[in-house]
């Protein structure tokens, strides 16, 4: 897969379909590689007619790493956010908006339909309010505005997604990986676990191990300011797609950051949680290409 040089740092992506047709740009989560975003739904995606482009966000994956910086101790972070101190981050999720929006300006994309999920709406959310011009929809999946008075994660959801592997060895990355997979699995919409594991072991071995990098990246996530207010500014047509289930973000977030979002359309999928796997495509085929195609039109 190619690199480009933006913002600073090398990103690696990967584009499907035809250069001049509109582009989705597709924003990964936290801790996540470009590949989640399933191969099946970005050839889907292009057959109906759209570049589709998806990245590996900074620190994660085969984009750059940015070990120079120092790496946050989430146990720390966390307990200066409960406490209501702040919390410092080696860099913010603006940072992480600009790699987009210079990922897109590096491939000759003017403006682009922004899709993010977890993580990823979170940044998507924030390339709609600081590059309005190079956003045609926002579409946040997932996500949030980080209001704090909203519902927390389940306590078992969030110490799967944080907790380290037991050991650097692959086959213990592998195991907290279907641990988090399982966890945070669509009720509704369930894989076998022959395809979990396939699919968890293909992401260890893609990418190096890099604790340091998740770490930053949780800094990023825990030092933002809410964006409920500034979303309030958002002019583009936008959906929230939320999972009725989610263990991570419960649905309420999905909600309020419809309700933040002049006009915003609020999808909510029973028996959707948090995941990315191939048994969900074809929701996030359908709402998502049906929603850019409705703005297309």
């Amino acid at each position: 897969m190619p690199k480009v040089r933006a913002n600073g740092i090398d990103i690696e992506y990967e584009s499907f379909g035809r250069a001049g047709d509109p582009a989705i740009l597709l924003i990964m989560g936290f801790a996540a590689q470009m590949t989640m975003w399933q191969r099946s739904l970005c050839e889907g995606l292009a057959r109906k007619g759209y570049r589709v482009i998806r990245f590996d966000n900074r620190d994660i994956g085969l984009s750059t790493h940015l070990s120079h910086l120092p790496a946050p101790n989430p146990a720390e972070m966390m307990a200066r956010r409960m406490s209501g101190q702040p919390v410092d981050a080696p860099y913010t999720l603006d940072d992480m908006a600009d790699d987009a929006v210079a990922l897109l300006k590096a491939l000759g994309i003017e403006s682009a339909h922004i899709v993010g999920a977890s993580m990823g709406g979170m940044i998507a959310q924030l390339v709609a309010i600081n590059h309005p011009e190079a956003t045609k929809s926002l579409i946040s999946v997932m996500s949030t505005t980080g209001r704090p008075d909203l519902p927390p994660a389940k306590p078992e959801a969030m110490a799967a997604l944080v907790t380290p592997p037991a050991s650097d060895s692959r086959a213990d990355r592998i195991a907290a990986g279907m641990n988090v997979v399982k966890v945070l699995g669509s009720p509704g919409f369930p894989d076998s676990d022959a395809l979990l594991l396939e699919a968890v072991s293909a992401a260890v071995d893609r990418g190096p191990y890099d604790p340091a990098g998740v770490a930053r990246q949780l800094a990023a996530i825990v030092a933002a300011p809410p964006r409920h207010e500034t979303l309030k500014g958002v002019r583009v047509a936008s959906m929230v797609l939320h999972g009725e289930d989610d263990p991570i973000i419960p649905v309420a977030a999905g909600h309020d950051t419809a309700a933040s979002i002049p006009g915003a359309k609020l999808v909510v999928v029973p028996g959707m949680a948090h995941d990315f796997t191939e048994s969900i495509v074809g929701v996030y085929l359908q709402h998502i290409g049906d929603f850019v195609a409705s703005v297309e039109s």
